[in-house]
């Protein structure tokens, strides 16, 4: 895992070194209209889910630890620690489009959190290959950020070269 990932408060417990295809799974027609579920939030389960989550992971069994994340996640987006833990360990396996997906839930849950930004950014750039999205995000961290980060502000100015 890259050094740029960055890690979330001081709960995150990983450490760096450590559309169309569902309309066709469902039988649903591309474009028709789909009635949604209205989403339900409830902290406390996701605070149950997280918790069985880190449990998970400490004993080494990740795929409970993302199956538990993912619930946490579902009851409460906003997590921003449990929305990081997840899509770290997604990136870990290799998951990136999964990994940018959890963390793009968490920033439209929590858009005011640098850090989620950031590691959007650069699962982003780095593995998916998307500049522009890369681009968006490292601004947005930059803007968030107490303080500049010098080294963002290279990747900005060598993204901004990139695209045009």
């Amino acid at each position: 895992m890259p050094d740029s990932i960055r890690q979330y408060g001081r709960c995150l417990i990983l450490i760096a070194a450590a559309g169309l295809s569902a309309c066709a799974s469902t039988g649903i027609a591309p474009g028709s209209e789909v009635e949604e579920t209205p989403r339900v939030y409830s902290p406390e389960q996701a605070a149950q889910w997280s918790s069985k989550g880190k449990l998970a992971h400490e004993q080494g069994d990740i795929a409970g630890a993302v199956d538990a994340w993912q619930q946490a996640v579902k009851f409460n987006p906003a997590d921003a620690v449990t929305v990081n833990n997840l899509a770290l360990v997604l990136q870990q396996q290799h998951r990136f489009s999964e990994a940018a997906r959890v963390l793009k839930q968490g920033v439209e849950a929590s858009p005011g959190t640098a850090e989620l930004h950031y590691n959007l950014a650069v699962i982003s750039e780095l593995y998916l290959l998307d500049l522009e999205s890369a681009l968006v995000h490292y601004q947005r961290y930059q803007a968030l950020a107490p303080e500049e980060d010098t080294m963002v502000a290279g990747w900005i100015a060598d993204l901004e070269r990139r695209l045009q």
